[in-house]
């Protein structure tokens, strides 16, 4: 039937259907019990902001399997899989992709998005990052468990000022007339644009595309050296090839090069990655020599 003037369009429902993002196939107990989430599990603004937590605290944000020359798969059982029962981290696609199904299994509406990383001044960049847009208390909340330095707990979609998380401060803006809405992070005394996105809802298949391209493209930065992440309360801590980094808002950052076993080490006691010994021979094979 076509649509009359006196006869409007009815808006998509924010909600995917179960089969496409296969939501049926979590197994929550398990996930809980990885992030040490006890509390309630009611579709609220206690529970996002506590699982979101709990989740970023707990799953890091990485990229070994490419590193170890192993595919990076976006299909909820193989995510599971990795995050859950195998103990280890993972990048935006996988991060997100549990959190949203997480999400989903637990009744809030929510939509999947895919955003531009880069500031305001960098050319324009593909989308290749995951986030998502979630509905709770009659608002729209940005969660992100998968930019790695990036958002300890959900913030409003629509502009409400600037939101303090511990030493970090974060804020959206937008949408400009273009429909973009940007993340945006103060650093140095100045709002920078962590990355842009729209409000359109995108489908598993787009985000299996974003992902074959993350993992494939020759410049790919994720193809290029290990990247590990995480962000608290008080600092950050970073892992980019050798270089181990800690991060505080205000200060100068420190950084220092790590030989083989202090990069095992960081691995093990920093992010929670045990690695077994044929892994740790050959991650630490693809590291560039120390300097």
């Amino acid at each position: 039937m076509g649509t009359t003037a006196d006869q409007p369009m009815a808006a998509e429902p924010m909600d995917q259907p179960a089969d496409e993002w296969q939501a049926d196939l979590l197994d929550l107990d398990a996930y809980l019990e990885r992030i040490g989430h006890t509390g309630g599990l009611a579709p609220d603004a206690a529970t996002l902001t506590a699982l979101h937590r709990a989740h970023v605290a707990t799953i890091p944000f990485e990229n070994l399997a490419l590193m170890l020359d192993r595919p990076v798969r976006t299909d909820l059982g193989s995510v599971q899989d990795k995050l859950v029962h195998q103990g280890r981290g993972g990048y935006c696609y996988e991060q997100n992709t549990l959190f949203g199904a997480v999400l989903q299994r637990l009744g809030f509406r929510l939509d999947r998005l895919l955003a531009r990383v880069g500031s305001d001044q960098e050319p324009l960049r593909p989308r290749t990052h995951m986030v998502l847009s979630v509905e709770v208390g009659g608002r729209r909340m940005l969660a992100d468990t998968g930019f790695g330095n990036g958002l300890l707990e959900p913030i409003p979609l629509e502009p409400d000022g600037p939101q303090q998380q511990g030493v970090w401060t974060y804020r959206t803006q937008g949408p400009d007339a273009t429909g973009v809405r940007r993340f945006q992070e103060l650093s140095g005394g100045e709002w920078q644009t962590r990355y842009r996105f729209t409000d359109e809802p995108q489908h598993a298949v787009d985000v299996v595309m974003s992902n074959h391209y993350t993992t494939t493209w020759p410049s790919s930065p994720f193809l290029q050296r290990p990247i590990l992440i995480r962000r608290e309360a008080g600092a950050g801590r970073e892992l980019i090839g050798r270089q181990f980094s800690v991060v505080v808002p205000g200060r100068p950052t420190e950084t220092i090069q790590l030989q083989d076993g202090a990069f095992l080490t960081a691995l093990r006691d920093t992010y929670g990655l045990d690695l077994t010994p044929e892994e740790q021979t050959l991650l630490t094979a693809r590291l560039t020599p120390p300097q």
